[in-house]
């Protein structure tokens, strides 16, 4: 079970080596950021959800290598290695490796990494929970390119995803296509990297059982003391916004992902002076905002993720929300730079 982190932390340190590469230094970045040089002070400067974006739009706009992402993202040397890699690249198979980079996830940033599987598909995508603005092109790669050679590397073998998925418009270098050796699809309604089911159950061959057990003993106590200190209807509407997506998640397949009783989440809501069904309500406006301000989501497609059968009744209750329809708050909200990217 997963809590919301606060929107504060640190720049990784493969951020910063990976400027080198492109030919570009901490101090350009922050400039074209229009952020304070104090910000590179890798051991105690913490940024906002909004900065850390600031970082990687600048990056793009000063870098002219299309494969500027997927660099920052491949791994860096051994001394820039987060624990949270450490114990990824240990683990028992490619599957615990990036579950427990889900899991873990949460100590780094206000970021969800969600792993779905059905039959023989295995998606991965990324959530920023603290903010409804579209992540930086170049952050996705830099993502994408993390989760591939985390497995490659484990592995010792060759593993390519089925394909890649990117709500990005074409690229012309096919620069993708050739890190990955998968196919991509552009203007896609998501952003998500699938690896066929089979190759998570790939062992790996840097496994550690020792340093695993040391490094995943200090993180579940992390994460027990921090499910104390979190208000039960913060990590409700936290999974409400989980399980909605064409779902009607009830107080019972809630109580069920935290571990207690109906009754026990029903007491533990009322406490906090709420009900489920605000929290309901406030996951739902909150996730609209979210998908309205994503151009390759439809208004009907929006309506579907929130769990509305009826389009009706989503514009109705979107009305009583923001006092407006989806289209027109979709067109007040529009990112002024969408045209030109």
């Amino acid at each position: 079970m997963n809590t919301q982190p606060p929107d504060r932390f640190k720049v990784a340190h493969a951020f910063w080596h990976g400027l080198a590469p492109l030919g570009l230094t901490p101090a350009a970045v922050l400039r074209q950021s229009r952020l304070p040089m104090a910000l590179f002070d890798e051991e105690k400067t913490l940024v906002s959800t909004e900065q850390f974006f600031a970082l990687w739009r600048a990056v793009e706009e000063l870098s002219t290598d299309a494969a500027a992402g997927l660099k920052i993202g491949s791994f860096p040397g051994t001394g820039s290695y987060h624990p949270l890699l450490v114990a990824a690249q240990h683990s028992r198979t490619y599957r615990d490796c990036l579950q427990r980079m889900a899991r873990y996830k949460q100590f780094c940033s206000p970021e969800e990494m969600r792993l779905t599987e059905t039959k023989d598909e295995s998606v991965i995508d990324f959530v920023w929970t603290s903010t409804t603005e579209a992540e930086p092109k170049l952050l996705t790669d830099a993502a994408f390119a993390l989760v591939t050679q985390l497995g490659r590397g484990g592995t010792g073998t060759a593993i390519n995803p089925k394909r890649v998925e990117l709500m990005r418009k074409i690229d012309a270098s096919r620069t993708h296509e050739e890190f990955f050796k998968c196919p991509v699809k552009h203007r896609a309604p998501r952003n998500a990297i699938v690896f066929h089911r089979t190759d998570l159950d790939r062992g790996f061959i840097t496994h550690n059982a020792e340093l695993l057990e040391m490094l995943s003993g200090h993180w579940e106590k992390a994460l027990q003391d921090r499910a104390t200190q979190t208000r039960t209807s913060d990590r409700v509407k936290w999974i409400l916004k989980r399980l909605l997506a064409g779902n009607r998640p009830d107080i019972d397949s809630v109580a069920r992902e935290l571990g207690m009783g109906t009754r026990t989440l029903q007491r533990k809501i009322t406490d906090e002076g709420l009900s489920f069904r605000q929290l309901l309500l406030e996951a739902r406006k909150e996730l609209v905002r979210e998908y309205l301000l994503q151009p390759s989501i439809e208004i009907t497609e929006a309506a579907y993720l929130l769990g509305y059968d009826d389009p009706n009744s989503f514009y109705r209750a979107f009305r009583s929300w923001e006092g407006t329809t989806p289209a027109d708050w979709r067109s007040a909200h529009r990112d002024p730079t969408e045209t030109r990217n």
